[in-house]
């Protein structure tokens, strides 16, 4: 199992937040996946062992996408937003990650 190699102080740090929008949740219905906003120097094998971990459901892929954050002004001066790092999980077939009963 890929938790036991990784420290579980290192996993409850990688997974941010759960991504909720209309891109999400349409990824989420269509391809039994969950997106999730994580740390920017986790890896891929890392997010899989966490959300292996955190939610008590199997993996079977991860991708990650890079987001630049978008230029912003404000008067005279330029500004940038923060860059985020989003993982997609895929899941195995009849596993389910529901956030609301989580909440509990």
């Amino acid at each position: 199992m890929n938790a036991l190699k990784h420290s579980e102080e290192r996993l409850m740090k990688v997974l941010l937040a759960p991504v909720i929008s209309e891109k999400a949740t349409f990824v989420a219905e269509k391809n039994e996946q969950v997106v999730f906003r994580i740390a920017p120097d986790a890896t891929k094998l890392e997010v899989k062992a966490a959300v292996e971990l955190l939610f008590k459901v199997q993996v079977e892929s991860v991708q990650v996408a890079n987001r630049i954050g978008k230029q912003k002004r404000s008067g005279k001066s330029n500004g940038r937003r923060n860059h985020t790092r989003r993982a997609f999980v895929c899941l195995k077939p009849g596993q389910e990650i529901n956030f609301t009963e989580e909440a509990k």
